[in-house]
């Protein structure tokens, strides 16, 4: 049976990549190509560095810290048994647009080169809310099997809001849309708000961080902290999402119930990870602003890229984690007896503000490669994106002036889909797909 459930999903992968290939033209030619005046080309990054010394990998340590059985059975007990990700997408109310039927703007903040094969924009209701930017998105493709029932398809995107704009309450929270992505022509989403319970589970507060890139793996969401703060990761459960019962502008316990700033549903976190040796900073571990799921190594591992300012000089770093292989443990990275996940790779680029990673070594090849994309220098415009490993950087080009602007405006996160061959990504007004083999193509 598992078998026969993985064909059918390779069967559906292939038509969905045959009905998104009918759409990649329309969406070349409403593609804008950037302009002699955003011109900058970028300066080759050059090989990736390999780092093996304790001095290096050891910044890169975490400590597991998870949230308490009975803390998390507090909460249930309060707010009702949770209801999990197929009551939420049962519950949609949002429903994202087919490129064709985006604007204008919307579309050309796509990739200019490779174009997108498929590509749809948000519902209005959400753009136009102040504040609030998407980041980050990762897919069924990731969680493995077992993580979605039958042949469905997931798409999980993470936004934040801004720490400076719109309301006070709303400042700094991130929220996850769950989108079902069954129909490729009319895919609809929901929103869960993240929260961390206090007070033993017997309320919660909203996270308050920002989710710049997020990984599904197994029933776990793990996903990037802010910069500066104590935390490295934070936990999810896609199991243990539970409802609000009050519609109001509160977060957590309130007269009558459970509110959520409006929201119908919360995530609560069941564990974080800190670093060893502190809050990330430029000299000490990294701030990770970049995830992904690598699902083409023994264990599975969780890659990341730290987050240095567009233009910067300090070379970022790119790292792995192992997933753990205990079933008590799915989803969660492999620790010692003490709880420590230690870094098992770690390599130093030339490639500044990163704001996707991917890491993806094709059948056959001498060497794993390593997709970097960044924002433009300006932090405004098309950004870039580079295949890297330890021989040398390759980019795509486009325009008149050859320039290697040519990926997303206001790019995030990647993520793979190894059963369509597919990579996710999303500028700040769009989610769109790339199929993995013509994302090689451009880069030469």
């Amino acid at each position: 049976m598992k078998q026969r459930g993985r064909h059918r999903r390779r069967r559906r992968g292939a038509a969905l990549r045959a009905a998104l290939t009918g759409t990649a033209l329309a969406l070349t030619a409403a593609a804008t190509l950037i302009s002699t005046s955003q011109a900058q080309v970028t300066e080759r990054p050059g090989a990736l560095k390999p780092l093996t010394s304790p001095a290096d990998t050891g910044r890169l340590r975490l400590r597991e810290s998870l949230v308490p059985a009975r803390t998390l059975d507090t909460l249930a007990a309060s707010m009702g048994r949770p209801v999990g990700m197929d009551t939420v997408l049962a519950d949609t109310d949002r429903t994202l647009r087919e490129g064709s039927g985006c604007d204008d703007t919307d579309r050309a903040s796509l990739p200019v080169a490779p174009s997108p094969s498929r590509a749809w924009c948000w519902d209005p209701a959400d753009t136009g809310a102040a504040g609030w930017r998407p980041a980050s998105v990762t897919t069924s493709g990731d969680a493995g099997d077992g993580a979605v029932r039958g042949t469905h398809r997931v798409v999980l995107s993470g936004w934040t809001h801004s720490t400076r704009t719109g309301p006070s309450a709303e400042r700094g929270l991130a929220r996850v849309a769950f989108v079902d992505a069954d129909d490729p022509d009319r895919p609809v989403y929901r929103w869960v708000l993240l929260v961390v319970p206090v007070d033993g589970g017997r309320d919660y507060r909203g996270l308050g961080s920002r989710v710049s890139s997020m990984v599904w793996y197994r029933d776990k969401l793990l996903v990037t902290a802010g910069r500066g703060g104590s935390a490295a990761l934070y936990v999810y459960d896609l199991g243990r999402i539970e409802r609000a019962t009050v519609d109001g502008p509160a977060i957590g316990r309130v007269r009558g119930g459970w509110s959520a700033d409006g929201y119908g549903y919360v995530m609560p976190a069941i564990g974080s990870y800190r670093y060893t040796a502190g809050r990330c900073s430029a000299d000490g571990p990294p701030c990770p602003s970049a995830l992904a799921l690598d699902a083409g190594t023994a264990p599975a591992g969780l890659v990341a890229a730290e987050w240095t300012s567009p233009g910067s000089e300090r070379p970022a770093r790119l790292w792995r984690y192992a997933f753990s292989t205990d079933p008590r443990r799915a989803g969660l990275l492999a620790t010692d007896a003490e709880g420590r996940a230690e870094a098992v790779e770690e390599y130093r680029t030339k490639v500044t503000g990163i704001r996707g990673v991917l890491s993806y070594r094709a059948p056959g090849a001498p060497r794993t490669s390593w997709y970097v994309g960044r924002l433009p220098g300006s932090q405004d415009g098309h950004g870039g994106l580079w295949r890297q490993d330890t021989r040398g950087a390759k980019a795509a080009r486009c325009g008149a002036d050859a320039t290697h602007r040519c990926w997303a405006e206001s790019a995030g996160s990647l993520s793979y889909d190894g059963e369509t061959g597919d990579v996710w990504s999303l500028s700040d007004r769009m989610l769109f797909t790339v199929p993995l083999t013509e994302l090689d193509r451009s880069l030469g």
